[in-house]
């Protein structure tokens, strides 16, 4: 594989920081260079990335190319390259549907819908492809885990999965802002509510059988204090209000 980037951003960056993290890889990685900090502090850190002079030659250069452009701009800059039909094509562009992506790139024909997380740096979290392709399946699980999906409707739905992180660490936060509020120090507050979500985290897989309500009534004590605040909360429409978001979110991916 030589694999080339069409867009260097965050995500690019992590996917490569991920993939030269592994032992003895030595995939050729050629990247675009619209963001040129990070397209050069990626070809600093590792020998074998090399910035293209545009982004048909990224293309001209790579077998597999990953689609890494905001979706505000990618019918324009897709729109302007030329595809050879033995390219494959793996768009991370979320809010485009493969269809309209695979009209883009032709006449490759080999077209894919991928969605790593930041975290992939680290090696951490499932990639979600759709459909499922042995290359790219074999390429996202070295770098966290990858989870192949037929359906695209079924893709739309786990996508929708990422539009939460940011509110989950907002409610970290609000727990944070009100340890601290009692007189606690910054470190201790984050520590300790670092170590104890890390922990949680971890609650599933000693339980792969059993529901996420079922987790839920395990540690809500009858009469407890996580009782109370799941009851306050539930009671105050949080979590309807919650799923009502996510309902939005999923028109929005889905294009309806």
């Amino acid at each position: 594989m030589k694999l080339g980037f069409i867009g260097t951003g965050a995500l690019s960056s992590a996917i490569v920081t991920g993939l030269k993290s592994l032992p003895d890889e030595q995939t050729a990685v050629v990247v675009s260079p619209r963001n040129e900090a990070v397209a050069a502090d990626l070809a600093a850190r590792f020998a074998d990335v090399f910035i293209a002079a545009d982004n048909q030659a990224v293309l001209d250069q790579c077998d597999t190319v990953m689609l890494a452009v905001r979706p505000q701009i990618a019918r324009e800059v897709l729109g302007e390259l030329r595809f050879r039909k033995d390219h494959h094509v793996v768009s991370l562009i979320a809010t485009v549907s493969r269809e309209e992506i695979a009209a883009l790139v032709g006449p490759a024909t080999h077209v894919s819908k991928a969605l790593p997380m930041p975290m992939i740096a680290r090696l951490q979290g499932s990639t979600i492809i759709c459909p499922p392709n042995p290359i790219v399946a074999a390429f996202f699980a070295r770098l966290g885990g990858v989870i192949e999906v037929e359906d695209q409707s079924e893709f739309d739905a786990l996508t929708v999965v990422t539009a939460t992180y940011a509110s989950y660490f907002k409610y970290l936060d609000t727990i944070h802002s009100w340890v601290r509020s009692q007189g606690v120090s910054n470190d201790k507050a984050r520590d300790y509510i670092t170590s104890i979500y890390k922990a949680l985290a971890n609650a599933p897989d000693a339980a792969p059988d059993e529901g996420f309500m079922h987790l839920s009534q395990d540690y809500a004590t009858r009469g407890g204090i996580n009782e109370q605040v799941l009851r306050e909360l539930t009671e105050r429409g949080l979590f309807d209000t919650f799923a009502e978001s996510l309902g939005r979110v999923h028109r929005r991916i889905a294009g309806t």
